[in-house]
């Protein structure tokens, strides 16, 4: 027998559903399969939505444990990202959630932009999402790796130093390759920019 319920947390809350609990004798941690869980802001607009085929809740820390967690990131009524991993953890009344093996992250957009990682981090009181470890973006015209990166709200990905980008050619083909300081991809313009530190040295690739 399903069972569904609601969980109702103020700032944000939370609604999810699931099939039958299962409470250890210790009574602290509560399993969860098939995890559909969607958070709103105090005004009731959609944040994000997680699923997950396997999942437990830590009722001493309050803090959900996911195994091969799917994200929808929201803006308005519409899908920003999808954002897959192998575990995830959500603590914090539901406002930090980390990403961890294999974080993988895309866009909708008709030319797709795909965005790896070995953690991802996002407070959901903040605008920047936090990638960490063997960062490799892609898309139909550029490659770009670096060790660190960070995604902002305004669609600017910037990648520290140092960095490895590789312009396409025709066919797919790897064109230039060349390393850098920081650099900035730009998803509304699709545009990558590059900076020195002494800010003296820049550029900007359209495409």
């Amino acid at each position: 027998m399903n069972n569904s319920y609601s969980l109702i947390i103020f700032l944000p809350f939370v609604i999810l559903g699931c099939a039958p609990n299962v409470i250890e004798e210790n009574k602290v941690i509560q399993k969860i399969e098939s995890l559909n869980m969607k958070i709103y802001s105090k005004d009731g607009d959609k944040i994000y939505a997680i699923t997950s085929p396997k999942s437990s809740y830590n009722i001493g820390e309050l803090k959900f444990e996911l195994k091969d967690p799917t994200i929808n990131i929201f803006k308005g009524e519409e899908t920003k990202y999808i954002i897959n991993s192998d575990i995830s953890t959500l603590s914090e009344n539901n406002k930090l959630l980390k990403l961890k093996g294999n974080v993988k992250l895309k866009t909708l957009r008709a030319k797709e932009d795909i965005l790896y990682a070995d953690s991802f981090i996002w407070n959901i009181e903040e605008t920047n999402y936090l990638l960490d470890g063997n960062i490799r973006f892609e898309n139909e015209n550029i490659i770009l790796n670096s060790g660190k990166a960070k995604l902002g709200s305004d669609n600017i990905i910037e990648f520290f130093n140092p960095v490895k980008y590789i312009i396409k050619g025709g066919n797919n083909e790897n064109k230039y390759e060349i390393n850098s300081e920081n650099a900035y991809y730009n998803l509304n313009t699709e545009s990558v920019s590059f900076n020195s530190k002494d800010k003296r040295v820049q550029s900007i690739i359209y495409f």
